[in-house]
């Protein structure tokens, strides 16, 4: 019967047998025709995600508000046969879409070779017998073997054995959990100890892993960039079509221009300066730089646009397993009984300990004896590893001519193995576990007799020897940080203090009513899981917070998705590899630094570019209408426009890689802001511009043509000069532009000389009056500089 309907928290509370039933299975499982038939009804025990199609994906960049004004240029231009400025216009067009899609299918790429399937490999019983199988050819009704070192291929139900599990990657609970027959295993979990027969009743998507990645599905924060890309087009878009409109009935009612062909001519350079033709290419290239660059540090940059969106992030949300924390047990404390020492108990605990183990706690007993310089001074007689029925491993040694048997276990079996308990053991045990420590006692004595009580070694998973430093690194560039972990408040309250993080924090279950209202006063939330930190994040953003979220599990997956910079460390699963804009390659959490500095470099060169295109436009379409106000034709060809655009537009594309200083906090857009600058500094082009014209006019004596050649390269050379102007909050000279837009600005310029007097494509000038262009749009310009630093403080875009 299907079972799709029952999820694997429901099979917890049945029986075995009524599981069985309901799943028409068998303690042997099943045979391979049925196994076979239930995969075609229940699918591979894979996690899927929709693709696009890359055809699609390359026609939707031809497609929105940018990508139509230049269509309409396009077309008007063909309408009133200006076939060699539509080419050219269709040429910048379809570069920009090619440039843009190249490198969203770079990381595309980089997603795919990040996911992988649940497991690679299950032992299934099968018509009687036991095989090895892709993981993905597990259905539910199967019974699989699960020990030592095994990942859970699919949710199971316990039918026999004991286990010791691991499920930090699920739940976020640092210690392993104990499971015994009748218990729940879930798909992606560790087996640290034991042995078990297990029945799948839950696979793919169905499985709590399955389930955590639909909600990685649905969780897609909106693109800062896309908001700020749309912002830029319609504004552009509304000063072009606004100065369009009255300027075409204004040229039209005073008779400048009576034929339709001659006012669409008039239109269409209007659209080729207002609209921001190569501005997805140019943010593209600019967060592909930064992605290169981050790469040579150790992070991979798995989605473009969490390069620009990590320069905003004011809190980030950090899970405290394996991120915070090494994810790994370690003895931080031994506390030995008189009138024994420190590293008696642990040699005692040595003989009670296998050398050879996966095992945590043994693990960390043997890191912690070679820390101390312990070693076995007895001889091993017999060793009997941990039951879960009895909570205990035991070892026999010869020590001292004695034969002494050892046991190390859960305080209050230990106890129960002894004449008597030592005095304010108990209290001192009720201590340890409010500070969230795991404790086990250590006793001995000899064989055959009554034991006593050496001493307590208390267990924690530790913070990352880097983690303080990150933490105060973090507050050092104004981000919060906030610890999200699925452990208990006292263990959350220890690591949160020994990190620097804060001493505020709650239990969710304490908060989780008021989460919107105590979000924002919080250093630490506790007991947390997967959809909850989901909702933290959403919380955050709806208080207006941009937030960046740490991983390792697939219980991070839906916040890295979520999150306007998801961070996958070194050790992540693929889920949260493939959730997350940026995976550490290396462990610990330095890259972190390295992308927020990263980022608000990428923030700077995109403001840079922004600023210097609105003030293009404001300039140009002004300078358009009132100079064929003046001058009764127009002061640009279709063609200059074009040659103004590649000059502008294209030319200074190397802005996306120019020396850039990070800001010193975090940097949201704010387009009013912006608008006003830049509009602010595009008339003060304006007027260096109508200036040219006055004195193209009275000192040159230009012709139309040569007036609109002189025009062209002052628009030209000024574009240039903006640059270099803008790319600075502060005075021009304060730092040296890169080497790639210092090499673009002196080609265009000699470039631009050369066509105008040489009159290629354009009529030509006299060289006098091409120079004396070049001098005057250099003075003018940069001395426009003191207004800009004067504007951009005011409007607080500095820094």
């Amino acid at each position: 019967m299907s079972v799709r309907s029952l999820s694997t928290k429901d099979f917890e509370r049945i029986s075995l047998d009524e599981a069985f039933k309901m799943l028409g299975s068998g303690p042997n499982g099943l045979s391979e025709d049925e196994a076979r038939r239930r995969l075609s009804v229940y699918g591979p025990n894979v996690v899927e995600e929709k693709k696009e199609s890359p055809l699609l994906g390359f026609l939707k960049r031809f497609w929105g508000p940018m990508p139509w004004l230049l269509e309409v240029a396009i077309l008007l231009s063909l309408i009133i046969g200006h076939t060699i400025e539509a080419i050219i216009i269709a040429s910048l067009l379809l570069i920009n879409a090619v440039v843009g899609f190249l490198h969203q299918e770079s990381s595309r790429k980089v997603l795919e070779m990040l996911r992988s399937r649940l497991a690679p490999r299950a032992k299934v019983l099968r018509s009687g017998g036991l095989k090895t199988i892709e993981a993905g050819l597990v259905v539910p009704g199967d019974v699989v073997v699960v020990e030592l070192g095994d990942v859970v291929p699919a949710d199971c139900k316990v039918v026999e054995g004991e286990l010791s599990v691991d499920q930090s990657i699920l739940t976020g609970e640092s210690l392993p959990v104990d499971v015994s027959s009748n218990g729940i295993l879930f798909a992606g979990s560790i087996i640290k100890r034991g042995r078990a027969k297990c029945l799948v009743v839950n696979t793919g998507k169905n499985t709590y892993f399955g389930k955590t990645v639909e909600l990685v599905k649905i969780a897609r924060p909106k693109s800062h960039q896309q908001e700020v890309m749309l912002a830029i087009t319609k504004y552009s878009m509304y000063i072009g079509v606004a100065v369009m409109i009255a300027a075409s009935i204004y040229t039209y009612v005073s008779g400048l221009k009576n034929a339709l062909i001659s006012i669409l001519t008039f239109d269409v350079a209007i659209l080729m300066g207002c609209v921001p033709v190569a501005l997805p290419a140019v943010m593209t290239i600019m967060q592909a730089a930064g992605a290169r660059e981050l790469a040579q540090k150790g992070v991979l940059v798995s989605r473009l646009d969490a390069v620009e969106d990590a320069a905003s992030v004011d809190v980030l949300c950090l899970d405290k397993t394996g991120t915070i924390t090494m994810g790994s047990l370690e003895v931080s404390e031994v506390i030995p009984i008189d009138p024994h020492g420190e590293k008696e108990v642990i040699e005692l605990a040595l003989y009670a300990s296998a050398e050879d183990t996966q095992d945590p706690i043994d693990s960390a007993i043997l890191r912690k004896a070679k820390e101390l310089g312990v070693v076995r001074r007895g001889k091993q007689i017999s060793f009997t590893p941990f039951d879960p029925s009895i909570k205990r491993t035991e070892g026999v040694v010869e020590l001292d001519g004695k034969m002494i048997r050892v046991a190390k276990g859960a305080p209050q079996v230990i106890i129960s193995l002894c004449s008597e308990t030592p005095s304010g053991l108990e209290q001192t045990l009720e201590r340890l576990a409010e500070r969230g420590l795991r404790t086990l006692l250590v006793a001995y004595g000899e064989e055959g007799g009554k034991m006593s009580i050496a001493g307590i070694i208390a267990f924690s998973d530790p913070p990352r020897p880097d983690s303080a430093d990150l933490i105060g690194k973090l507050k050092s560039l104004f981000v919060k940080p906030v610890m999200l972990t699925g452990d208990s408040f006292p263990i959350a309250k220890e690591i949160a203090l020994k990190v620097g993080i804060g001493e505020r924090g709650y239990p969710l279950s304490h908060v989780r009513e008021k989460l919107s209202e105590v979000i924002e006063n919080v250093d630490f939330i506790a007991e947390v899981y997967p959809e909850d930190k989901y909702a933290v994040v959403k919380a955050l953003q709806g208080k207006g917070h941009m937030v960046g979220m740490t991983g390792d599990g697939v219980n991070d997956a839906p916040a890295l998705r979520q999150a306007e910079l998801g961070i996958a460390v070194s050790n992540a699963t693929d889920v949260a590899k493939s959730s997350a804009g940026v995976v550490l390659l290396t462990p610990g959490l330095r890259g972190i630094v390295d992308v927020i500095d990263v980022s608000r470099r990428v923030y700077q060169r995109a403001l840079t570019w922004i600023l210097n295109k609105v003030a293009k436009v404001v300039q140009f379409t002004f300078l358009l209408t009132l100079g064929l106000i003046w001058l009764r034709y127009d002061v640009l060809t279709l063609m200059g426009m074009a040659l103004l655009v590649f000059a502008n537009d294209f030319a200074t594309m190397s802005l996306s890689t120019d020396n850039a200083e990070p800001s010193l906090s975090p940097r949201k857009w704010n387009i009013k802001n912006l608008m006003i600058s830049s509009s602010t500094i595009g008339v003060a082009l304006l007027i260096e511009a109508l200036l040219a014209i006055y004195l193209g006019v009275h000192i040159f004596n230009l012709s139309k043509g040569g007036m609109q050649t002189f025009i062209l390269l002052t628009m030209v050379f000024t574009s240039q000069f903006r640059v270099l102007i803008l790319r600075e909050r502060r005075w021009f000279w304060s730092s040296r532009p890169g080497r790639e837009l210092t090499l673009s600005i002196i080609g265009v310029t000699i470039a631009f000389l050369a066509l105008g007097t040489l009159g290629v494509i354009v009529e030509p000038i006299p060289t006098t009056a091409a120079l004396f262009s070049l001098a005057y749009s250099a003075i003018f310009t940069l001395g426009i500089d003191p207004l800009k630093v004067f504007i951009i403080k005011k409007t607080g875009l500095l820094g």
